[in-house]
Formats: C-alpha cells, structure tokens, sequence
C-alpha cells in the first residue's frame, strides 16, 4: 500500500509542475500578446528605466572595479608560475567583457531589481490595486509588466557596457600600482587582444540576462499569494529562480557563441 502512496505523490508533484509551466506560458503569451496590440505607457517606461538603470550604477560601478582589481591580482599569481606575467591585461579585459560584467551584473540585478519588482506587484496584488486596474479599465500587462520587463531588456546591457570598461580600469589601476606594470604596455595588450566579439557577446548575455530578470520578477509578483507572508516568499522566489536562470542562461549562451 506504501507504494501506491508514493506513487499518488509522484503524480500529484508532476500534475503541480504542468500546472506551473502551463501558467508560465500563459504569462508569457499575454506579455508578448499585449506587448504588440496593447496601449505603450511612455512615462512608466521611462521611469523604470531609471529605477532599474541609472539608480543600479553605483553598486554595479563597485562590483566591477573591485572584480577587475581582484582578477588581476589572482592572474598575475597564477601567470607567475609559468613565467607569463604579460597575459594579465588580455586575460583581465577578455575574461570581464566575456563572461564576468554579463554574469556579475545579472547577479546583481537579480537581487535588486527582480526583488523590487516582485514585491512592488506582489504587494498591489494583496491589496487589490491589481483588480483595481481592471475595473479602470487599464490591463495591468501593459501598465505594470511590460515596462519593467523592457526596462530590463534594455538596461542590462548598457550597465553591463558600463561594468566592463569599470572593470577593465580596476584591473589597470592594480596592474599599474601593486604590480608594476609600464601604463602604454598593459593599454596596447588589453587592445590588441581584445576583440569586438568579446564584447558583443557579453551584451547579447545581458539582453538575455534582463528578459529573464524582467519576466520572473513581474510573474512572481503577479502570482503571490494573499498575505505579507505571500509577498515575502514572491520576493525569495524570484531572487532565487533568476540567479539559477541567469547562470543557466550563462552556460547555454557561452555554448552557443563560443563552443566550435
């Protein structure tokens, strides 16, 4: 009898995984539904754009210099040991632009920017200022979903743009004060062996990066449950699934663009 339990809760499990897929999709559907046919509200776009780019500068600028720094350091001990000092510019810059800036930004969007929306919607939900829309006649897709998931889209990248050249100078200040590297030299390898593709490729990362922070912020919010304690597991929920997604996201694209 003990087996026909369990398998009751393999079944009840797999039925609640369709159920959540099936919802998914269905939110995805209305995004890109809506998103083409429904009205385009300017101003929420432009103040997300805001809230979600220019206000993340700051930490996204410190987490770049630092990382840069720290790359450095951690290149030029390794690279001692096989008497290759010189890699450390190409190496710093490569590895930034490539796979650090789009990974280290998502991150960090992840944690701020999916968390806020989350919570922004999850508490309009529970106390009905989503229905709320609804009976003004205002679709909350396009005044509260599409916006922030555009802002997202668009953001990422330009913050990723900017954590990379932040990132590369954090590498170039250690490199030319801890570890004695002549300036003209570590600028003339840092651009002869970097490539356009390293960067680009970092870019279209962040594009994917924030169409996943942007949707699994908005779905989570948009699906909480009623209660302070609803908002609180939305908020978690979306922090969690976007890390795990970016850095799935990161092995799939770097497969892709780079794998020969």
């Amino acid at each position: 009898m003990k087996i026909v339990f369990y398998i009751a809760d393999i079944g009840k499990t797999f039925l609640i995984l369709l159920t959540n897929v099936g919802v998914f999709t269905r939110f995805l559907w209305k995004i890109l539904s809506h998103g083409f046919y429904g009205p385009f509200y300017v101003k929420i776009f432009l103040n997300q754009l805001i809230t979600v780019g220019f206000l993340s500068l700051p930490v996204v600028g410190l987490t770049a210099i630092f990382t840069g720094a720290a790359l450095a350091l951690q290149i030029y001990s390794g690279g001692t040991r096989f008497n290759a000092e010189s890699v450390v510019p190409s190496i710093v810059a490569i590895g930034i632009c490539r796979e650090l800036g789009p990974v280290l930004c998502g991150l960090i969007m992840a944690g701020r920017v999916a968390s806020s929306i989350s919570a922004e919607i999850g508490t309009m939900k529970v106390t009905e200022q989503i229905d709320a829309l609804y009976t003004l006649n205002t679709n909350p897709y396009n005044f509260l979903i599409i916006p922030r998931v555009l802002a997202c889209f668009i953001s990422l990248p330009l913050l990723t743009l900017t954590g990379d050249i932040l990132g590369i100078l954090g590498g170039f200040l250690v490199g030319v004060t801890t570890l004695e590297f002549n300036p003209t030299n570590y600028l003339l390898n840092t651009v002869k062996f970097l490539e356009l593709a390293d960067i680009i490729s970092g870019l279209i990362k962040a594009g994917f990066f924030g169409l996943i922070i942007g949707v699994l912020g908005t779905f989570h919010g948009l699906n909480t449950k009623v209660g302070a304690k609803g908002v609180g597991n939305a908020t978690i929920n979306s922090v969690v699934w976007s890390s795990i997604s970016v850095l799935a996201a990161n092995y799939i694209l770097t497969e892709v663009l780079f794998y020969k």
